[in-house]
């Protein structure tokens, strides 16, 4: 099975130079903890709810602050075309919950999650993956 089969194609989308007030009224509205962040229609970052926290809030930043300012510029993402099991291998490897979804020419095409792979047909992918991203990390042990 395809990625393009079980992702999400209907995102909402941030602009690197909006505020980072609006991305968390979208994330509030979407009920989702993160967006990608487009220019146009190339994806130019992600952003997520922590990271307009730790890296606006606790810096000093204020909500109107630019999206620019606290996303994260190294995007993983993966094809429309990959393989559902090598992507859940890849996500439970980087330990995410989500990737942004391209095409070959690497225009964003939609998202795929835990949720989409739990929605899926697709056992031993979902299984594989809830197990890579269930991992406790160091940070939180005491």
């Amino acid at each position: 099975m395809k990625v393009s089969e079980i992702m999400t194609r209907d995102v909402c989308l941030a602009k690197p130079d909006e505020p980072i007030r609006r991305a968390a009224e979208m994330m509030e509205k979407m009920d989702v903890g993160s967006l990608p962040v487009t220019d146009g229609d190339r994806l130019v970052g992600i952003v997520t709810d922590r990271d307009i926290v730790v890296r606006g809030l606790a810096h000093g930043l204020d909500a109107e602050s630019p999206v620019r300012e606290v996303m994260t510029k190294d995007i993983k993402y993966c094809y429309e075309d990959d393989d559902v099991d090598d992507v859940a291998r890849n996500m439970a490897d980087l330990e995410v919950r989500r990737l942004p979804v391209v095409n070959r020419d690497k225009r964003l095409v939609g998202f795929v999650s835990l949720a989409n792979f739990a929605h899926s047909n697709e056992q031993d992918a979902s299984e594989r993956l809830l197990k890579g991203v269930a991992r406790p990390h160091d940070s939180m042990r005491h």
